[in-house]
């Protein structure tokens, strides 16, 4: 009887780790957030692939740095922006308790299929620049 409720206890302790964690395609942040900017006719996608060891919550911003969309990303896994707008985007991630942008510009056209793949190189540094909170989360 002892190992049994050792069994028990164990899987709910192990359920609730579990439920604390979001899934891929989650708006964690939604409520920090406008709604997101969509196009219906432009036909454009971006995929955000995440290789490293950690969750990360992405953000993307248009030429002016205006929100258009976010998406929570789990470790090892990829999810596709759909109808964007046309227009140069930015890509910003927050990853563990750090908020980063990329440095480069992306240019949306109308049809147009981009991949972003988010990975930690130590030796392939300046490619992305630290932001506050506050630049992550403005509108």
């Amino acid at each position: 009887m002892k190992n049994k409720s050792l069994f028990l206890l164990f899987l709910f302790f192990s359920a609730c780790l579990f439920a604390q964690r979001g899934q891929t395609g989650d708006k964690t942040f939604a409520y920090r957030f406008p709604p997101d900017v969509v196009n219906e006719n432009s036909n454009a996608t971006l995929m955000v692939i995440n290789t490293v060891d950690h969750d990360i919550i992405v953000c993307i911003r248009d030429q002016n740095k205006k929100y258009i969309s976010h998406i929570y990303i789990r470790n090892n896994e990829r999810y596709l922006f759909k109808n964007l707008p046309i227009d140069r985007i930015y890509v910003q991630y927050k990853s563990k308790e750090f908020f980063y942008e990329d440095k480069q510009k992306t240019v949306i056209n109308f049809g147009e299929k981009h991949t972003f793949t988010f990975f930690y190189d130590a030796s392939v540094e300046g490619n992305f620049i630290v932001i506050s909170e506050e630049e992550f989360f403005s509108p």
